[in-house]
């Protein structure tokens, strides 16, 4: 058992000088009963777009707070300590980016056990702890109330998780153990490790209630007042908390190990075995069905300190610190000040693309939404099924009655495009086919007005030459989505040389608008994500023409992290358009790029690959094994892999010179938002480095140094 308080903290706290400290106000709260509440109340002194957090400097200061709340306690003089934050926050946990530079293991482990001892000690004062839930409680937020013998949450509050397995790490300050022994283990495992796997899905309040972390939930009109009059009725025995997930003997003997084992089978499947922390903090929950607190904590003490000091958790900060500030001021935007403003909006085609642009449109900017098609059957069957996805969002209570009937009203279809003359912004979403895109835009440009947006989603075209008809070229962007529209964060903004600022801070004000971070791109074949999307689906393709097993291919590819496997996701995306893509590339690109045929033949059949219950390729259909060509020297795993790093080594560092983005920072950008690559890489640059792909194909690397963890340096 460790024993926190013989630890020398202080190289942990020379490292502190540039922390936000987070201080810890207290003040004594006489209840109704006559006993006395030591409410700590947690404030870094800024507003509320920067959130408490627990740095070094904070936490010795809490520790010192606690310690003194726990004498006077012994002396009579409170009969509980309560804990909270300032407005809207009680705390977002550690700061990352301080964390990222501790210098070694050793500092690293420091920080875990800090963290153990001075949240630890909210449940040893000698009296009940609370913890009144205000707002904001992340990570080490989230475990300060885990720690506390009591929780209550206001309503209101924006967000509850335990994001740490999204970034590379564990919960490490009680929580691995503390909540899988507080709600079960089946409630803990969708907490700690599938919703951070899910785009780092948050709870909202009610949802932490209803699971157990939360004993209470009250109105934020009422809270701090509501909290501590529950906390009185606790103190004097009027208020029972019942835990009715707490787990039993029996869970602990029986269902814990099942649903340890299904997570481990889930993780497999889905995201295969690259990714540590989701495996530590699963062996991490399996533990804490049994043995001490103090043992769990010290389990949490290594793992915690392993992860900290190794590589994904290094690539994982890179990737946070891309989407935390570069996502959110995009290079190239011209001055926000020179965009048109958005009034209404025109959406060409009417089919389920179009259909997902016209729902996201509506619902994000609020204004007028048309959409077109070749005949009135098209156009109503396009209205109606957006019109039914807003019942769906009503139904699930994420929009009310009203809200939902004004959004059905600012949707209107037509066959009529003289009903367009009044659109600022009008997008395509029409078949990949330059002569088509073209030929919509003629018919749309001659009535709108000249200073009316053109967008295109064109996923490889080029943009230039989609515009190279207009009479005004010059009011032309690219702007290209991806799928699930709804879901995706990234749009490609795509300028040709003639597109003005005006066009262009236009279709960066509208992307904001929408929710989505937006990264400008030059006009070239594929822009950034599909350029090198196609790389690793032309070399899948190449593997099987040579003759490899499918089975052979798609392992090949298990390294790279990417949550789907190359065939998944060309089975996903379709081979159709696939088929498409890898031609447009290898047109462009005849040395560098593999289009084959059997994508064209592949594309014909309705069923091309067979896939397991959770969607994972398991072979070819039978009418698919009768169509492929194939040659009969196959490749191993290992070339495969090879040929895939090198060469999407060699097609950034080329994309860099063609200037498609201004730096590699960029590049990264887009595949994480637009491709989904995996943090704990980095997105592409960091894994290339650390492979040797970077050296192998240009001869340098894409960072110097290149970003690694403690324990590589």
């Amino acid at each position: 058992m460790t024993n926190y308080d013989s630890i020398d903290f202080s190289p942990l706290e020379a490292l502190s000088a540039d922390e936000v400290v987070t201080r810890s106000i207290v003040r004594d709260v006489r209840l109704a009963s006559g006993k006395v509440l030591a409410l700590i109340t947690l404030d870094n002194g800024r507003d509320h777009t920067r959130p408490n957090t627990l740095g070094p400097a904070t936490l010795a200061a809490l520790d010192e707070t606690l310690s003194g709340l726990a004498k006077r306690a012994a002396d009579g003089e409170i009969q509980a300590v309560g804990i909270t934050g300032k407005s809207y926050i009680l705390a977002a946990g550690a700061d990352l980016s301080e964390v990222s530079k501790l210098p070694s293991r050793e500092i690293a482990l420091l920080i875990a056990q800090r963290g153990h001892q001075t949240l630890g000690r909210l449940s040893e004062l000698g009296v009940p702890s609370f913890a009144f839930v205000n707002g904001l409680a992340l990570g080490g937020g989230l475990e300060i109330a885990l720690n506390s013998t009591y929780r209550t949450v206001d309503a209101s509050a924006a967000a509850i998780a335990l994001p740490e397995v999204f970034l590379g790490l564990i919960p490490g300050w009680g929580g691995a153990y503390l909540l899988p022994n507080l709600i079960g283990i089946e409630n803990a495992l969708e907490v700690v490790i599938s919703n951070p796997l899910k785009q780092n899905r948050m709870l909202k309040p009610q949802q932490a209630f209803d699971l157990g972390i939360m004993d209470a939930i009250f109105p934020a009109s009422s809270y701090l007042e509501s909290s501590l009059r529950w906390a009185d009725g606790v103190l004097s025995g009027s208020v029972k908390v019942s835990r009715k997930n707490e787990p039993g003997k029996m869970e602990r003997l029986t269902k814990w190990p099942i649903a340890i084992k299904m997570a481990r089978n889930m993780l497999e499947s889905r995201i295969g075995t690259v990714p540590r922390s989701p495996y530590v903090a699963l062996d991490l929950l399996d533990k804490a069905k049994s043995g001490t607190k103090a043992e769990g904590f010290a389990r949490e003490d290594e793992a915690l300190a392993d992860l900290i000091a190794g590589d994904q958790f290094a690539a994982s900060m890179y990737a946070f610190d891309l989407v935390q500030k570069r996502a959110k001021r995009p290079v190239g935007a011209p001055d926000k000040a020179l965009a048109k403003p958005v009034t209404k909006v025109g959406i060409i085609g009417a089919g389920l693309m179009a259909s997902q642009f016209a729902l996201l449109f509506v619902r994000k900017l609020q204004v007028p939404v048309l959409i077109t098609d070749l005949d009135q059957a098209r156009v109503d069957k396009g209205v109606a099924h957006i019109h039914d996805e807003i019942g769906k969002l009503e139904a699930k209570g994420r929009l009310d009655g009203d809200a939902a009937n004004k959004l059905r009203s600012l949707v209107r279809g037509t066959t009529d495009k003289s009903e367009y003359a009044d659109c600022d912004f009008v997008i395509e979403a029409v078949f990949e086919e330059v002569g088509v895109k073209q030929q919509v835009f003629a018919e749309i440009e001659a009535v709108v007005a000249d200073d009316a947006i053109l967008a295109t989603n064109t996923s490889s075209l080029s943009v230039a030459e989609i515009g190279s008809k207009l009479e005004h070229p010059e009011r032309l962007v690219g702007f290209h989505f991806f799928n699930p529209v709804a879901v995706m964060p990234l749009i490609e903004i795509v300028r040709i040389d003639a597109t003005t600022d005006a066009a262009l801070s236009t279709a960066f004000v509208v992307a904001k608008g929408l929710g989505k971070n937006a990264v400008l791109t030059a006009d070239a074949p594929g822009f950034v994500v599909n350029r090198l999307l196609a790389k690793v689906m032309g070399e899948a393709a190449r593997a099987v023409y040579e003759g490899t097993p499918l089975l052979t291919v798609e392992k090949a590819f298990a390294p790279l992290g990417l949550p789907m496997s190359p065939f998944q996701l060309i089975d996903l995306v379709g081979w159709k358009v696939a088929a498409h893509v890898q031609d447009t590339m290898a047109a462009a690109f005849p040395d560098r790029y593999f289009a084959s045929e059997n994508f064209h033949q592949l594309a014909a059949l309705p069923e091309v690959v067979e896939k397991d219950k959770n969607g994972k390729v398991t072979g070819w259909t039978k009418a698919a094994q009768k169509v492929l060509v194939t040659a009969s020297s196959p490749v191993s795993e290992v070339e495969i892999l090879n040929r895939v790093q090198n060469g999407l080594a060699q097609e950034m560092k080329i994309m860099l010179d063609e200037g498609v983005v201004p730096e590699v920072e960029d590049i990264d950008l887009c595949l994480i938002l637009g491709a989904a690559w995996p943090f704990i890489d980095g997105g592409a640059s960091p894994y290339l480095d650390r492979v040797g792909a970077s050296e192998n194909a240009f001869g340098a690397t894409f960072h110097e140094p290149p970003i690694r963890g403690i324990g590589s340096r």
